[in-house]
């Protein structure tokens, strides 16, 4: 199975989770196209320097919005990796970062991200983060878990928010 990026649930609220995500290295390409091709886009040069440096996919794939037409998507390297352990990419357009623990709120559902999804997935989120009295402190990663040739009706996806306490 492919290992998924570490989390720790910290409390549910109906069908959110909030989560503390383990501290993490993630490798990422900015991409300026709309949401509908940035993953495809973003996806190759990542996958191109996990294959070379024979470094294992995890999952999930994330997609976050930067700008009106742009888009960072990341890999999550595998748990206990750090910065120093990886070979500096070829490719000028995959960039390596560390990532801190922090606190996120997640929504899972099924299916297609169609815009139409996240953005109706985005608004369930929020809505019950503010009901909750959480605020939510930036802007959402599109988390999917699935290879593109799965069928839709058994994909797993989510929108993840970070979140205050």
């Amino acid at each position: 199975m492919t290992e998924r990026w570490r989390y720790d649930v910290v409390k549910k609220i109906g069908n959110i989770e909030i989560r503390k995500f383990h501290p993490s290295v993630f490798a990422d390409v900015t991409v300026h196209s709309p949401f509908n091709v940035a993953g495809n886009l973003g996806f190759r040069p990542l996958v191109t320097y996990i294959s070379q440096n024979q470094i294992e996919m995890t999952a999930p794939v994330l997609q976050e919005q930067v700008g009106e037409h742009s888009w960072v998507v990341s890999f999550v390297m595998p748990e206990g990796t750090e910065l120093s352990d990886l070979p500096l990419p070829k490719n000028s357009e995959v960039r390596l970062r560390h990532v801190s623990e922090h606190l996120a709120a997640a929504l899972s559902f099924g299916g297609f991200t169609s815009w139409k999804t996240i953005a109706t997935k985005e608004k369930e989120l929020r809505e019950s983060l503010d009901r909750a009295g959480i605020a939510a402190v930036g802007s959402i990663r599109i988390a999917r878990f699935d290879p593109p040739w799965k069928p839709g009706f058994l994909r797993h996806n989510e929108v993840v928010i970070p979140c205050g306490d």
